[in-house]
C-alpha cells in the first residue's frame, strides 16, 4: 500500500489531519487499532477553543457542532463562597469556546472521511515505524491477522502517548519534559440538566471541583481527589455531597443531582517530548505532548500540530520550499509550552496540594482575588482559555 501521508491514530487528530489533507487534494491513509465503535464512543475532551471551532467550519465538518453544540462566552471561578465570572468576548474582542465532546468531532469527522477521503482502517494496528531518515518511510501494521507494510512520504503519529510512534523516535535525540500531580480528577457523567449555563472552577480547601456538561440534560462533574483513587470507592450519594461542600456560594446556589451513568479517576500530569519531528517522522496531540485537563487543551493542542503540519505541506507542495515543514517542531512547540504554562498555571491555582501550607493557601486566594479585580488578569486567563493562536 502507497501514500502520501500516512496517519497513525483515528482520534480527532488524526482524523482532522486526513480531512485537512484531503481538501487540499493530498492523498492520505489513516490506521486505526480499534473498531469504529470504539473511536466513537471514546470519552475524551468536550471544550474546544475558537481556533479549533473556526478550522472545523472551514474543513466542513462544523455542520452538526454548530446545531448542537454549546458556545459558552465565559466561565465561571468560585473561592470563598464567591462566585466571579470571565466574560470572554468582552476580553478578547469576541472569542469564545464551544462545548462539542470529542467523541461528536471524531463522529463527524469519521463520516466525512468514509463519505468522501482517502483509505481509513480500523482494527489496523501500527506494529513499527521504520525508515524515517529515508524519503521513503513505512509503517508496518496487521489487520485481519495478516502483516502489511504502508509506504509513505511522511508519516504522522496520532497515536497517543503509548503508541508506536513516538517510540520510533530515537532516544538520543530526544529530550522528556515531565511533571506528575500528587491528586487526579474523580469524573462522573450524570442524567440531569446542568445546573449552570457555564463551567464552573471551584477552589475549596477540601479540593478542587468543576461543573461542565456533554449537552443541556447531561451533566459532566469533577471532583479532586487524592492520586491512585479508585472510582469504585466512591458511593453515588457520596460523591455528590462532596460536589455539594465545593461548589457552596453564599448566595445559596443549588446543584442538581440525578444517577450518575459513568465514573472514572482522570490522572494528572504535564509532559513535553522534544522534537516533535526527527526526519520524516511528525508527532502530533499526545504522541508529543500532554496536559492536565484543568486548561482544557488537550483536544485543541492537537489540532493545531495538525493544522501546522497540513499548511506546512500544503506550502512544499505550492510552492517547493520546505522551511515550513523544517520548522513544524519549533512552531508547534512555542504554542504547546504556552498551553503547558497555562494549564500548569490553572492547576495550581485551583487544587490544593495534598501538603499546602496556610501561607500557599493564602497565595492561591490572593490569586483569585487578583483575577476577580483586575481587567488585566482576567484578559490573560480569557485569551488563555479560548486559545492561543494557530500561526
Amino acid at each position: 500500500m502507497r501514500t502520501t501521508v500516512g496517519i497513525i491514530g483515528a482520534g480527532p487528530a488524526g482524523l482532522l489531519l486526513a480531512r485537512l489533507l484531503h481538501n487540499a487534494g493530498i492523498d492520505s491513509v489513516v490506521l486505526e487499532s480499534r473498531d469504529r465503535t470504539y473511536v466513537e464512543q471514546r470519552q475524551r475532551a468536550g471544550i474546544l477553543e475558537q481556533g479549533t471551532v473556526d478550522v472545523l467550519r472551514a474543513a466542513g465538518a462544523g455542520a452538526r457542532m454548530d446545531r448542537e453544540g454549546l458556545r459558552h462566552d465565559g466561565i465561571e471561578l468560585r473561592f470563598a463562597r464567591e462566585r466571579h465570572r470571565i466574560d470572554f468576548p468582552a476580553l478578547t474582542g469576541g472569542r469564545s469556546v464551544m462545548v462539542y465532546a470529542q467523541t461528536e468531532v471524531c463522529k463527524d469527522l469519521i463520516a466525512l472521511q468514509i463519505e468522501e477521503g482517502g483509505p481509513l482502517l480500523f482494527e489496523a494496528e501500527a506494529l513499527a515505524v521504520e525508515g524515517v531518515e529515508s524519503e521513503r518511510p513505512r509503517v508496518r501494521f496487521r489487520r485481519e491477522g495478516r502483516e502489511d507494510v504502508l509506504e509513505c512520504d511522511y508519516v504522522v503519529g496520532c497515536d497517543g502517548f503509548w503508541g508506536v510512534a513516538r517510540r520510533a523516535m530515537p532516544a538520543e535525540h530526544s529530550r522528556v519534559f515531565e511533571r506528575t500531580y500528587p491528586f487526579g480528577w474523580l469524573g462522573i457523567l450524570a442524567d440531569v440538566p446542568p445546573s449552570h449555563d457555564e463551567l464552573v472552577y471551584a477552589r475549596h480547601d477540601r479540593g478542587f471541583a468543576l461543573l461542565s456538561m456533554r449537552s443541556p440534560a447531561v451533566s459532566r462533574l469533577y471532583l479532586q481527589v487524592p492520586e491512585g483513587t479508585d472510582a469504585g470507592s466512591w458511593a453515588d450519594e457520596e460523591i455528590w455531597d462532596e460536589l455539594e461542600r465545593r461548589f457552596e456560594t453564599a448566595d445559596g446556589w443549588g446543584l442538581e443531582r440525578g444517577a450518575i451513568t459513568s465514573k472514572s479517576v482522570t490522572p494528572m500530569r504535564s509532559h513535553v517530548h522534544e522534537p516533535m519531528r526527527h526526519g520524516r517522522l511528525f508527532l502530533a496531540g499526545d504522541a508529543a505532548h500532554i496536559v492536565p485537563p484543568t486548561g482544557a487543551k488537550g483536544l485543541n493542542l492537537a489540532v493545531g500540530d495538525v493544522v501546522t503540519f497540513a499548511r506546512a505541506l500544503v506550502h512544499l507542495e505550492e510552492t517547493g520550499s520546505a522551511e515550513r515543514l523544517d520548522a513544524y517542531s519549533e512552531t508547534c512547540l512555542r504554542r504547546v509550552w504556552q498551553a503547558e504554562r497555562f494549564s500548569y498555571d490553572m492547576t495550581t491555582l485551583l487544587h490544593r496540594a495534598p501538603d499546602a501550607t496556610p501561607f500557599e493557601d493564602r497565595i492561591q486566594l490572593a490569586r483569585l482575588r487578583r483575577i476577580a479585580t483586575s481587567r488585566a488578569a482576567e484578559t490573560d486567563l480569557a485569551e488563555g482559555y479560548t486559545g492561543f493562536p494557530l500561526d
